[in-house]
């Protein structure tokens, strides 16, 4: 047996095995981190394959890497054998398909207690609340007031915060499993998982006049000749060197200022100034 191999074996996932039913972003990003642990991963897709592979092929590539895909047509009987076969050796099933169309699939609760008694399920929803109701991250970030109409976001915000509550969740089902717990299911939405980044809003931390919202000089975005800066001198010690390096006007300091004059007074003065060129 190989170093690699020897390594794959202790990590602290290795003994185990996930299914996933998961398409497009939460799934594949949340059975990715699982295999990084060591979990055996089986991806199953329909024979048309997940959106993402066309989407992002090279980001499928790295997601599914370690994985074992495999296009199954679970509208078939003989698709549907072939998922309860895989099931009842399996420790984790993944899904994100609305409760109505995994039934019609054969998957509840009481189906999977026939097939394995201890088989953990983790079910990516789009709104806990109503999960039937459909959704996607752009409308779950509208919603959680994480947008700037008609701005659309940069990042998929409620796809990976969910994909990592859905790995905190299987951990948490597989510990529970582990020392005696009956829970087997547990349910992660995409929408509660977009509020949770949404706090910071909803507690006025940032959003229009808060401490992180611009509205303190020591904490802002500045236009640079050659760029922007982005300053967060936010402790009393940081803003105190940041206010008697720029003096009383720093839209003034900084528009004299290049990508490199910035980035060289951060390092000789030890302030938290990252500072990019315009794209």
């Amino acid at each position: 047996m190989g170093v690699d191999a020897v390594m794959a074996d202790d990590r602290p996932l290795a003994s185990m095995r996930v299914v996933s039913l998961a398409q497009n972003l939460p799934g594949p990003v949340a059975l990715s981190m699982l295999v990084a642990d060591g979990m055996d991963a089986i991806k199953i897709e329909p024979p048309s394959g997940d959106f993402l592979s066309l989407a992002a092929p090279a980001w499928y590539a790295e997601l599914t890497r370690g994985c074992s895909v495999r296009a199954i047509d679970l509208r078939s009987e003989e698709g549907r054998k072939k998922l309860r076969k895989l099931l009842a050796s399996a420790d984790l099933l993944i899904t994100s398909q609305r409760p109505s169309a995994l039934a019609r699939l054969g998957v509840s609760n009481e189906a999977l207690a026939e097939i394995n008694p201890d088989l953990c399920w983790v079910e990516i929803v789009g709104d806990a609340r109503s999960p039937e109701i459909p959704g996607h991250d752009l409308t779950y970030q509208l919603e959680a007031g994480l947008l700037s109409p008609p701005m659309m976001p940069r990042s998929l915000i409620a796809d990976l915060a969910g994909a990592r509550q859905a790995v905190r969740a299987a951990l948490a089902l597989l510990l529970g499993r582990a020392l005696g717990r009956s829970e087997r299911r547990r349910q992660v939405g995409l929408r509660q998982a977009a509020e949770e980044f949404a706090a910071p809003v909803y507690h006025g931390l940032t959003g229009d006049r808060g401490p992180l919202s611009g509205a303190v000089a020591a904490y802002r975005l500045y236009r640079l000749v050659d760029g922007w800066a982005a300053v967060a001198a936010i402790e009393p010690h940081f803003a105190a060197g940041f206010a008697r390096e720029v003096g009383g006007d720093p839209e003034a300091f900084f528009a004299r200022q290049t990508v490199a004059t910035a980035t060289a007074l951060a390092r000789a003065r030890d302030l938290p100034i990252s500072a990019i060129p315009s794209s």
